[in-house]
């Protein structure tokens, strides 16, 4: 361990494997530590279904746990995402080769909360005419939306319309094809993924390539624009693991980190007991350097183990559903993700549904109601509140990069965006896809 690396990056939740990938990828000689035998931090999955129940302090002997099925079929995520199919995570994926060691299932539906009633998300014209979701006439309106979004092209002003994509706001463009609070309410929380209505007053080219990411995505795989791995998340950082090693990455589990070493106010390196591995750059998230981060909310989430469908979602295997805000009278959106035997996460005719929002209160809780009140009869749940931090500055001075806690949302796009500023600001440039030369079968 006594050498020294271009970058140590502590912690193997999926973020920091990422980015070991991306940094050894990229010609960094990079050591990677965990305090944890195994890979996935915060975002592991837990097998068999034994092991979930004692990480939630209940006694496995007493909860006839031989009603679920064979506890080794069981793969549960603790903080499951949907990818995008045409996303960042995806893309990463592919560029890099790591789907050679993941197999993906789409997501058979996105659905939307609305007036106490859940209803499948029209992502295309087809659906949108045929969508209960919306009257005669707004249906027609919202077509027009989606035609002008899908011809939409940055780099041909005629495609624009009467819009400015750099001046005209969100709010403005919904306005200008005259639709509804509501469908501007689906359209916003469950098609363009915002966790807040501050993108209404913001230039809509964020807006617009969102909705074209979510269409893009679901002409795919056609049932909705999500994936999702067999065998659960816990498979993406060991993929990403083998990707760094590949590129020459060290990798160290069950190791301690007793010291973060400084000289004039830049990392130097990391002690281990007696060794210390020297660095120019620190990359972690907020665990390892609690000094160096800020608590900025909390997130509840609820894992619940059902032996059926979500009703009202046409006995869907698996899907997503959104609950905007506004409907509930909240300040933050309610995710629900469902995964299911299908995916090699459960017992044959078992589903994993997990509930989650940002906590606006003392009664946690409480807030996730609404989403739990949808699920049908739940045979077991399992409930974490988690503190959410970031890190107190760009870490360009001190070379130490600190990763921000995942969020609540139920896909992956805000946990690569975090990926990406990382290593912009922790390189001085985008990730060069071009620099992955190395076709993972050579391995």
């Amino acid at each position: 361990m006594n050498e020294e690396y271009d970058a140590i990056v502590l912690g193997t939740g999926l973020k920091e494997c990422i980015l070991s990938g991306m940094l050894s990828v990229s010609g960094k000689k990079v050591l990677h530590i965990d305090r944890n035998k195994y890979y996935g931090g915060e975002s592991a999955s837990i097998t068999p279904l034994d092991d979930l129940f004692t990480k939630f302090g209940f006694d496995s002997t007493t909860m006839q746990v031989e009603e679920y099925g064979r506890s080794r079929d069981w793969n549960v995520d603790l903080i499951p995402k949907f990818l995008m199919a045409n996303g960042s995570l995806v893309k990463l994926l592919i560029h890099t080769g790591v789907t050679r060691y993941l197999e993906f299932k789409s997501c058979e539906g996105s659905y939307v909360y609305k007036g106490g009633k859940i209803y499948k998300v029209p992502a295309d014209e087809k659906e949108a005419l045929a969508s209960s979701l919306m009257g005669l006439f707004e249906k027609r309106r919202y077509r027009s939306f989606l035609v002008f979004v899908q011809n939409f092209i940055l780099e041909d002003p005629k495609t624009w319309s009467s819009i400015d994509p750099n001046k005209t706001t969100g709010a403005e463009l919904y306005q200008y094809f005259k639709l509804d609070k509501d469908t501007a309410d689906f359209t916003g929380h469950a098609l363009a993924l915002y966790r807040d209505d501050d993108y209404l007053q913001e230039p809509c080219l964020d807006l617009i390539n969102r909705v074209k990411l979510y269409s893009e995505s679901l002409v795919r795989y056609g049932k909705s624009p999500y994936l999702y791995p067999l065998y659960g998340l816990g498979e993406l950082p060991q993929g990403f693991a083998r990707l760094s090693a590949i590129y020459g990455g060290t990798y160290m589990l069950d190791k301690t980190v007793d010291e973060i070493v400084y000289e004039d106010g830049h990392v130097v390196g990391v002690r281990s007991g007696n060794e210390v591995a020297r660095c120019k750059q620190l990359y972690c998230d907020p665990s390892y350097v609690l000094d160096r981060v800020v608590k900025v909310g909390q997130v509840i989430r609820c894992i619940c183990l059902l032996n059926h469908p979500i009703p009202n979602t046409n006995n869907a295997l698996s899907c997503q559903v959104i609950i905007p805000q506004k409907q509930v009278g909240r300040k933050s959106d309610i995710y629900i993700s469902v995964v299911s035997y299908t995916h090699q996460v459960a017992a044959k005719g078992w589903f994993i549904a997990l509930v989650s929002t940002t906590v606006e209160t003392s009664n946690p809780e409480a807030e996730i109601l609404p989403g739990l009140n949808i699920l049908g009869p739940i045979k077991q749940k399992f409930v974490i509140v988690s503190d959410l931090y970031k890190p107190k500055d760009d870490g360009k001075e001190s070379q130490v990069f600190v990763s921000q806690s995942f969020d609540a949302t139920s896909h992956f796009e805000t946990t690569c965006n975090d990926v990406i500023d990382i290593f912009r600001r922790g390189t001085g440039e985008d990730f060069d896809f071009s620099k992955v030369k190395l076709d993972l079968t050579e391995e």
